[in-house]
């Protein structure tokens, strides 16, 4: 029976909203793919990112221009090679996972993990607001075993002091999504090794990070959106101790596993990150995490109401997904 492609724009409203240095959103805005072929279906999500020239309209013509290899029985290498990295190959990469593991009756962690998933402690994000409000949301999730707060303001150092008397005793992840300078690096550096937090991600914009080089890094710094693909992993070791792998930005599950592997084999941490987005986002990515030194998969968490079956989060941890939603 010939494949058949189906795709899909869907809304899953936030609790609240989400900000970050470059903006708020009150609705994650997904596309998913189905790929039915011989009775079975495999399923993908990706989120359409705008800071990288991503849209709904650009990634679903994207995947309709794929159409034609993806329903004449494409596989995951060959679409590697002929789609660009970005949420577009996500979603279809992911989809052919999921299909192979139904056709197969095997689950997808075979493949994937040297043994059986378990389950992970994710980061919980707080959003980026001024400090006594975000003061407030972080007591509110104090117990967490992992937070990540949201910065990259001309000054957070009240922010950084607000959130650590907030939770005296939780790990923190800073992400400051470019949004500190060259003037204002050592200094933030500085408060974060003063506050204990454990991992800063992309203090500066990418491509105007040299002076990662030569300040002194006192905390760890994980690159961001300076990195998407294994390749460019090389040129980044000089100013980075980590780096966070999406699948939207890494084009799939297929590249992830290659840059994980690729970045351990360089000495760097491994982050495993989301966009907002479903549990079916999520559930490929709970695999990639396992053994990765930080994970960020609370997208799920942050919406109101997530698509069933959804991914099983209990307090910080988050559980391998079940064949029925994916893999």
């Amino acid at each position: 029976m010939r494949r058949q492609l189906a795709s899909a724009t869907e809304r899953f409203p936030i609790a609240g909203s989400f900000t970050i240095s470059r903006g708020s959103k009150t609705e994650a805005l997904v596309v998913t793919c189905r790929i039915t072929e011989g009775g079975h279906t495999g399923s993908g999500e990706c989120v359409p990112y705008p800071r990288y020239g991503e849209s709904v309209d650009s990634v679903l013509s994207e995947i309709e221009a794929a159409r034609p290899t993806i329903e004449a029985g494409i596989g995951r290498a060959e679409l590697g090679r002929t789609m660009r990295a970005g949420a577009a190959r996500n979603a279809l990469d992911c989809a052919l996972w999921d299909l192979e593991a139904k056709r197969a009756g095997t689950p997808a962690w075979r493949q994937i993990c040297a043994d059986e998933p378990q389950p992970l402690v994710t980061a919980y994000t707080i959003s980026l607001g001024e400090p006594e409000a975000m003061a407030a949301q972080t007591a509110l999730h104090a117990h967490r075993a992992l937070l990540k707060v949201k910065v990259g303001t001309a000054d957070d150092a009240s922010r950084i002091r607000a959130v650590r008397a907030a939770a005296p005793d939780a790990p923190i992840i800073l992400d400051a999504n470019e949004g500190w300078t060259e003037e204002t690096l050592a200094r933030h550096l500085a408060i974060c090794a003063e506050a204990g937090i454990a991992l800063v991600e992309q203090p500066l914009p990418a491509g105007r990070d040299d002076a990662l080089r030569h300040v002194e890094r006192t905390v760890l710094v994980c690159a961001d959106e300076s990195v998407h693909l294994g390749a460019d992993l090389a040129a980044l070791t000089d100013r980075y101790d980590a780096i966070n792998i999406k699948l939207d930005k890494a084009g799939g599950l297929t590249e992830a596993l290659s840059m994980r592997d690729e970045a351990r084999r360089l000495g760097l941490k491994v982050m495993v990150g989301c966009m907002v987005g479903s549990s079916l986002a999520m559930a490929p990515a709970v695999l990639l995490a396992q053994g990765a030194d930080f994970v960020d998969l609370d997208g799920p968490l942050l919406l109101a109401q997530d698509r069933e079956p959804a991914l099983r989060y209990e307090g910080s941890l988050v559980f391998p997904p079940k064949a029925s939603l994916w893999g």
